[in-house]
């Protein structure tokens, strides 16, 4: 069995799968998408806004941070001990001002507000370089499946384990 590990170490492993298993996440973010800082329920990340992110005003797409809240929303799932962060139910996104342009960073706050049998209500927001909220989402996920495929904070066997703690 693969070794428990602590929630930051976790979270990385978890989103290294995302980025080696998925169709989308390893297309839109690839290495320009990284977890900053990971604790039980919540979750820090950062985006480095490249053309690939932007809309044709040259600005970050709603669809990118849409895209964040729905993998942000499974990262913090993922800081609660679950590898398997189960399937989205519901994703709300509102839009508050700009998020930034080629050359910016991005970064958001994903936390896991309640965790149940059944369901994970998260939460994310986005600050711009300027520090302003740019955009917050809600995310909910379905997690019954998740909780029976892990033991908690334990990457299944053979699953690639985020080197830094």
């Amino acid at each position: 069995m693969a070794p428990k590990l602590p929630p930051a170490r976790f979270v990385r492993s978890v989103l290294k799968s995302f980025m080696a298993e998925s169709g989308l996440e390893p297309r839109l973010f690839g290495s320009h998408l990284r977890v900053t800082d990971a604790s039980e329920g919540k979750v820090e990340f950062e985006l480095d806004i490249t053309k690939d992110h932007t809309n044709r005003l040259k600005i970050i797409h709603g669809g990118t941070i849409a895209s964040m809240v729905d993998l942000g929303g499974s990262l913090a799932v993922a800081s609660m001990g679950l590898y398997a962060t189960g399937v989205s139910t519901d994703m709300n996104i509102t839009y508050l001002s700009g998020g930034g342009k080629i050359g910016e960073k991005i970064q958001g706050t994903a936390t896991c507000e309640k965790i149940g049998k059944t369901l994970a209500f998260t939460t994310v927001t986005f600050r711009n370089q300027k520090g302003e909220l740019a955009a917050r989402g809600s995310h909910t996920k379905y997690v019954t499946q998740a909780w029976k495929a892990h033991p908690a904070y334990t990457p299944p066997e053979g699953s690639e384990i985020d080197e830094l703690d």
